[in-house]
């Protein structure tokens, strides 16, 4: 799945404390923008900060399963570029015919999603996701030990594990369904690939 750009507006950050030097140079940068110029700077470089924070801690939780950060950037009216949106690739596919190994990995990728002080609505989307394929892998995981547990078990210890499913694995197929329908995916979403933005 493949959201579009957007971010969470932060509030004004506090600017940053420069030397003199700094500042002499900067006021030299600057003359001759407007008030409305200058306002218009500060906002960009505030929201700069922001995005760049914003994809680094997704792509810091994510590790191994998060791609490279991108960027979407304007022009200030100093003639510099600044980040003003960006997004980081996640793999959200399910690890083929592992599901504890799956289990491990959904609770990555929801972590990373949710990494951000403000996540956006498609960071929220990737979590809700991540959980489901977590739910689904945990039902999986209790089907597989419900069935090992009945052949070793010989035939009587089996008709119970059908008849009376273990309330964990209940409880999770129960979570797993209330995900899908709240976020309107189907009961088999197999996306591989997710994008916080």
């Amino acid at each position: 799945m493949v959201g579009e750009s957007r971010s969470v507006r932060a509030p004004e950050q506090a600017s940053d404390v420069k030397s003199a030097g700094q500042e002499s140079q900067e006021d030299e940068n600057l003359q001759g923008l407007t008030e409305s110029e200058l306002q218009e700077l500060s906002e960009l470089k505030a929201r700069d900060r922001e995005v760049r924070a914003h994809e680094a801690a997704h792509q810091a939780v994510g590790g191994q399963y998060a791609g490279a950060i991108s960027y979407s950037y304007e022009r200030g009216p100093d003639g510099a570029q600044y980040a003003v949106g960006g997004e980081v690739p996640i793999d959200v596919s399910p690890v083929a015919g592992d599901p504890q190994a799956t289990i491990e990995k959904m609770r990555v990728v929801r972590a990373a999603a949710m990494a951000p002080a403000q996540p956006s609505s498609q960071d929220r989307a990737v979590a809700a996701e991540a959980m489901q394929t977590m739910l689904q892998a945990q039902v999986e995981l209790a089907s597989g030990e419900d069935e090992s547990a009945g052949i070793n078990g010989g035939a009587d210890a089996a008709e119970p594990a059908i008849n009376a499913p273990e309330p964990q694995s209940r409880q999770a197929t129960e979570a797993y369904q209330n995900v899908s329908v709240m976020q309107g995916y189907g009961f088999d979403s197999d996306a591989a690939t997710s994008i916080f933005v």
